[in-house]
């Protein structure tokens, strides 16, 4: 059974993820500029963001962590920002099959919402930040993006949709087809512009959620 978590003016946000999550916490990182904006925007909640994000981490990694770093600190809302690894360890023979992937978000997002806290659900957004469809792993990537799509609106789910807003802004402001250094360091990492960028979007979606 669901459980129903009290009316409190504390509300604990916790990020779950991988490099790109733990890079979120540090100074002008996406989760420590969300923050700042979300305090002013409920001053009369404790809101709290917590960063769980290690690097290297895939679906699978973050389900076995999942009691530790995220439930045991009994959270209001997780925001669950996984993927990228699942598809770019591919190239070294480490990526996560589509079967394990949907596995793993549909099993940890039925836990969290046991425990009855909210889920949003991002898509993995970008590999390479060419606009021609032509980065390595962009076919396989939509295809995770749309698992992710899915395992939101079946189990009840808030979606973040960073594919098509990371993709939507690269065909914006990348004219000359830049593989790099639109969003990213590296085609994966976020530079100053997409940590300012995702936590516009993060904030959008944590404004949605607590209404």
């Amino acid at each position: 059974m669901r459980q129903t978590r009290p009316d409190t003016d504390c509300c604990k946000i916790i990020f779950l993820g991988d490099s790109i999550t733990q890079a979120g916490v540090l100074q002008d990182g996406y989760i420590a500029l969300a923050a700042e904006q979300i305090t002013q925007q409920y001053p009369y909640l404790a809101i709290e963001l917590v960063g769980a994000g290690i690097n290297g981490h895939k679906v699978l990694n973050c389900l076995k962590r999942l009691d530790r770093d995220v439930l045991q600190k009994n959270p209001s809302i997780v925001v669950i920002y996984i993927g990228v690894n699942d598809v770019w360890h591919w190239q070294q023979q480490r990526g996560t099959t589509a079967e394990d992937f949907e596995s793993g978000l549909r099993d940890m997002i039925a836990r969290i919402h046991l425990q009855g806290a909210k889920v949003i659900l991002c898509t993995p957004s970008v590999i390479g930040e060419k606009t021609d469809a032509t980065n390595k792993y962009d076919n396989m990537l939509d295809a995770y993006a749309q698992i992710s799509r899915t395992v939101a609106h079946e189990s009840g789910s808030q979606l973040l949709d960073l594919r098509v807003e990371f993709l939507r802004y690269i065909q914006v402001h990348n004219p000359d087809n830049a593989a790099t250094g639109i969003l990213t360091k590296d085609g994966v990492h976020l530079n100053k512009a997409g940590n300012h960028f995702l936590s516009q979007l993060v904030l959008g979606a944590l404004t949605r959620s607590l209404g």
